[in-house]
């Protein structure tokens, strides 16, 4: 961090050395109450995860994919020996093809009473065991071929080529990692303040995960008297792990006092929250700040140095630099 910072701090003074204000606008810091945050740790875990079986017995004849690999949904990822069946199947073509050629051209014996309604009704009969028979090996044939339900990826394997599995045996696990279920246990207080309708930031390791809240599960621990939450993101653009940890701040019963200003003042510099406010020079001071709470579209926050009154950076902050010199425009 201390290097990261040498780096900003030069150029800083190349910036002032060269008499080049920075272009921003400013917002009041005003003094107001807030419901100030607590954190929560939950669990990320996929949407989906799925244990595949084999539906019908055979040895393995053909294994797709190796752990880690990402599947397209209907991929085969585990093929079962069927050359008996496809046998049958080839026999059972033939027998329905020549059945229903019996069957049409006892239909029109029928019409024009040339057979009997007995004998119409008996090849009748072998015509749809016929399509039957042919309908139920094709199923089987199916049931050999075991594939990828949705996309996603193959976390285990549990069987290899040339190995006997019988029906039910578990042959792979297969996650969907384009969506995350994460759960926290909380207070039936904040609970009474959430919101299905809004978007709640869930951190987990270096990514923030825009989330919505899915259920409040009315069935609790008895002895911390917390309840599960549970939110669903999108994970097209991150990669996460299952199992991995999530925080997530939420609002608590009780407000104090705190200043407040538009969200878009408080910026990440340096691994942390931070605000410009710019002082009777015209020149921009890095603060680190706390956020406790939000208000509407605006946050509270705390920090050193920081009374109400003051003007701090609302646009324009994502090019200043500290102690630099700015240049208002909107005052």
């Amino acid at each position: 961090m201390g290097k990261k910072f040498l780096i900003f701090l030069s150029l800083a003074v190349s910036l002032f050395a060269a008499g080049q204000p920075s272009l921003v606008e400013v917002t009041k810091l005003v003094k107001g109450e807030v419901n100030p945050l607590q954190e929560f740790i939950g669990t990320v875990k996929f949407d989906k995860s799925s244990v595949l079986a084999a539906q019908n017995s055979g040895v393995v004849k053909a294994i797709n994919f190796e752990v880690g690999d990402k599947v397209k949904k209907g991929k085969t990822l585990v093929q079962i020996d069927a050359d008996l069946l496809n046998a049958q199947v080839v026999s059972a073509q033939a027998n329905a093809m020549s059945t229903k050629k019996d069957f049409e051209r006892y239909t029109k014996l029928l019409e024009n009473k040339s057979i009997s309604q007995k004998e119409y009704d008996d090849i009748k009969l072998k015509f749809i065991t016929a399509q039957s028979t042919l309908k139920e090996l094709e199923i089987q044939k199916e049931k050999k071929s075991i594939q990828a339900p949705y996309n996603g990826i193959v976390v285990e394997k549990s069987i290899d080529l040339g190995e006997w599995v019988n029906a039910g045996t578990t042959v792979a696990k297969i996650v969907d990692t384009s969506k995350a279920e994460i759960t926290f246990n909380v207070p039936l207080n904040i609970i009474n303040g959430l919101n299905k309708d809004k978007i709640y930031d869930i951190s987990v390791g270096d990514e923030v995960l825009k989330s919505k809240l899915i259920a409040a599960i009315p069935s609790g621990d008895k002895l911390t008297r917390t309840f599960p939450i549970k939110f669903k993101a999108d994970l097209d653009k991150v990669f996460v792990f299952d199992g991995q940890e999530a925080k997530i701040s939420l609002s608590k019963n009780g407000k104090i006092d705190g200043l407040i200003l538009p969200r878009d003042a408080v910026i990440k510099r340096f691994g942390q929250n931070v605000v410009f406010a710019i002082d009777e020079k015209m020149i921009a001071q890095m603060i680190p700040v706390k956020i406790v709470g939000f208000v509407d579209k605006k946050v509270a926050i705390s920090a050193q140095g920081l009374v109400a009154g003051m003007d701090i950076v609302l646009k324009g902050n994502e090019r200043v630099f500290p102690n630099t010199p700015v240049k208002v425009l909107n005052k």
